[in-house]
């Protein structure tokens, strides 16, 4: 089987169906009196806690895969058709077994015993829904712990992207100074130049004009 859980609770059902077979085929037909009825109470506690595994047996065949699910279902069958014949054999030994006022005696027992089971079992049903619920919750917040895990990760790297990128844009920054700086010294050296090269001519003229001046009018 695919289930663990399921294969747990065969275990626990065969030892209880093979326990009730033991006390409704050999040890009641043999009893009498008082420990008649603690033979039939105990098999009913029996019955009682094997349709309540029968329950848990079912709900675990729901949720198995499909591959072993039709063979879940086949052996539970089984297994209510076997706890229906010891029912109506129980039935029949303490009907066969118990008259006049004992009778009846057993019987309001029975019916209290009855009641008795059947909250035990809407109880445990509930139980069960309440289980189902919790583990439900507990499924949801792992995975939004783990949506949380993602989140925090991607957010961690995206602050690791920005930071390099303010990085860069800082050097980015500083290698722009030191542009503008390289550009302003080339600027006031090409004015510099300019300003020789203006005065260098002027000179030359200045000289220019003295050789005239001495050669034709002088």
């Amino acid at each position: 089987m695919s289930s663990e859980k399921f294969e747990s609770l065969d275990d626990d059902f065969t030892s209880i169906l093979d326990s009730l077979r033991e006390r409704i085929e050999r040890k009641i037909p043999n009893y009498t009196g008082e420990e008649r009825k603690t033979a039939v109470r105990h098999a009913e506690r029996n019955m009682e806690e094997a349709n309540i595994i029968l329950q848990e047996m079912e709900e675990e065949a729901k949720v198995a895969p499909m591959s072993y699910r039709t063979q879940m279902l086949s052996q539970l069958r089984n297994y209510r058709r076997d706890i229906d014949q010891l029912s109506r054999a129980l039935k029949r030994g303490t009907a066969s077994g118990f008259g006049g006022s004992e009778s009846y005696g057993f019987e309001r027992n029975d019916r209290v015993e009855a009641s008795q089971r059947a909250r035990l079992m809407e109880g445990t049903q509930i139980l069960n829904r309440t289980t189902d619920s919790i583990a439900r919750s507990h499924q949801i917040s792992a995975e939004t712990d783990q949506i949380g895990v993602e989140t925090i990760d991607e957010l961690g790297r995206q602050r690791e992207v920005l930071e390099r990128t303010r990085d860069r844009l800082v050097d980015t920054d500083t290698n722009l100074s030191r542009s503008r700086k390289i550009l302003k010294t080339m600027a006031m050296r090409v004015m510099t130049n300019k300003m020789i090269l203006i005065v260098v001519i002027l000179i030359e003229l200045a000289i220019l004009g003295i050789v005239i001046w001495w050669k034709f009018f002088k």
